[in-house]
């Protein structure tokens, strides 16, 4: 594969547009929940921007739709199941009133999911989805999935050996590879390599799995990696291998994806574009009705992403606006 590799104007609509869709309706005034005083925020792992970004969302709009200070607190899980349980807990000791979850099993996690509501709790799931919670706001994860593989198959002319660096079993990581398969299946001279092995969702994760797997192919055409750390992390493994003959796609958009598309020998050609922080606020939104006993016009919320190269990130805009 040549380090250049042709480009698709995929990106029709603007960020504006789709986000203007997807909230048309839902006014972003106090809600006035006067009573609302805490809200926990539990997510995967806070070496990873995207879920920095949904704290600090969180934190922004909490404030400005209860019109008054809210106390915030983030705790990060380092995706261990039994540590963000003990997290759930901590919460319900402390009497806290929502709880806005990024779920590291979304199965596994409901007796804690329960425990809370029992205490009383909102829980709303973000990102990924959660048992038992009370309502779920993700981005389009299977489109996803789809658009970035769909770029890579039409890129590689519907031929070659493509890999997926997997992730951890969440919802959004397991809706990816289905949307990533789903659009390579329609390429029967694609050649999918086994993608079994978990890199963690992170820069060092996938740093490891593509070192592994250099070692293990002697040619790669493409790879799918479900976010941008582990995208980073292959474009540096394979830097430190000197291998320069395939090309990495990804999900996330975010700002470091960006200039990294911008940078002169990156193997990284595109990204699909989440909303981290428009995801905070919809969840805070959505938490805010529940909590006022209200039932909220929609309890499962999907995002809209859309699909950035080379030839488009010029007009990127930063991850929310």
């Amino acid at each position: 594969m040549a380090d250049q590799w042709p480009g698709r104007h995929l990106l029709r609509p603007s960020f504006v547009a789709l986000l203007t869709v997807a909230f048309a309706g839902l006014p972003l005034t106090s809600l006035k929940a006067r009573d609302l005083d805490s809200v926990g925020v539990l997510v995967g792992d806070l070496g990873n921007p995207f879920f920095v970004q949904i704290g600090k969302g969180v934190e922004d709009a909490a404030v400005r739709l209860v019109g008054r200070r809210v106390s915030v607190t983030v705790r990060s899980s380092g995706y261990d199941l039994q540590r963000q349980i003990a997290q759930i807990d901590e919460f319900i000791k402390s009497g806290t009133d929502m709880l806005v979850l990024n779920a590291v099993d979304t199965d596994k996690i409901g007796p804690a999911v329960q425990r809370a509501r029992d205490a009383g709790i909102i829980v709303v799931a973000i990102d990924v989805k959660a048992a038992g919670a009370q309502a779920t706001v993700t981005s389009d994860n299977r489109k996803a999935g789809t658009l970035a593989c769909k770029f890579l198959a039409e890129s590689l002319g519907g031929r070659g050996d493509v890999l997926i660096l997997n992730g951890p079993p969440v919802s959004s990581v397991v809706e990816r590879v289905r949307g990533c398969r789903s659009a390579l299946s329609a390429h029967p001279k694609l050649r999918v390599l086994p993608d079994d092995e978990d890199c963690g969702g992170s820069l060092d994760g996938g740093l490891a799995c593509m070192t592994g797997m250099l070692a293990k192919y002697a040619h790669l055409d493409a790879v799918f990696a479900i976010n941008d750390p582990t995208a980073i992390g292959a474009d540096i493994a394979a830097d430190r291998a000197g291998r320069r003959e395939f090309f990495v796609v990804a999900v996330d958009g975010s700002p470091l994806a960006a200039d990294v598309l911008k940078s002169n020998g990156t193997r990284v050609a595109a990204t699909v574009t989440q909303h981290p922080g428009l995801m905070a606020e919809r969840a805070v939104q959505i938490g805010l009705e529940l909590f006022e006993g209200r039932l909220p016009r929609e309890d499962t919320v999907e995002m809209p992403v859309s699909l950035m190269t080379v030839e488009n990130v010029g007009g990127y805009v930063g991850w929310d606006r």
